[in-house]
């Protein structure tokens, strides 16, 4: 069985081997170093660690928000995670705010995220609920 109805994913690290190769800002890019090894002893941790490469293993629907100037984790990251998701039957919606980093700042993308994730519960546990945006989920 499934351990959860549904996810929320707030700018991720969705492809661990990105951060190892460049794909992430200077300050972080030696972060994952502690968390999973360095990359040069350990490359086959990384994708073993990597949500990018396991989308198979996701199976309730999921909201991902994405800031479009996140140099951290960027929308790259994302993009791989949703051409992969595509097609699979798992319902899932796709917000990328711009002009927003890593951790939403602006009032408007705060709401929007807010909003959405709120939309997702309604939709997954079937609230009755008119007040929240439709988010039109794909599988």
């Amino acid at each position: 069985t499934d351990v959860y109805a549904c996810g929320t994913i707030v700018y991720p690290v969705l492809d661990p081997r990105g951060w190892a190769t460049g794909e992430t800002h200077d300050f972080e890019s030696r972060y994952l170093d502690g968390l999973i090894g360095p990359f040069d002893r350990v490359p086959d941790r990384y994708e073993e660690r990597s949500p990018v490469e396991h989308v198979d293993r996701i199976t309730a629907p999921f909201l991902l928000l994405q800031g479009l100037d996140d140099v951290i984790c960027p929308p790259a990251q994302a993009e791989r995670l949703l051409a992969r998701a595509a097609g699979r039957g798992v319902p899932h919606a796709y917000l990328a705010f711009e002009g927003e980093g890593h951790g939403f700042r602006g009032a408007d993308a705060l709401t929007r995220a807010l909003e959405a994730e709120l939309s997702l519960y309604v939709t997954v546990f079937g609230l009755d609920r008119t007040d929240v945006p439709d988010l039109g989920y794909r599988t």
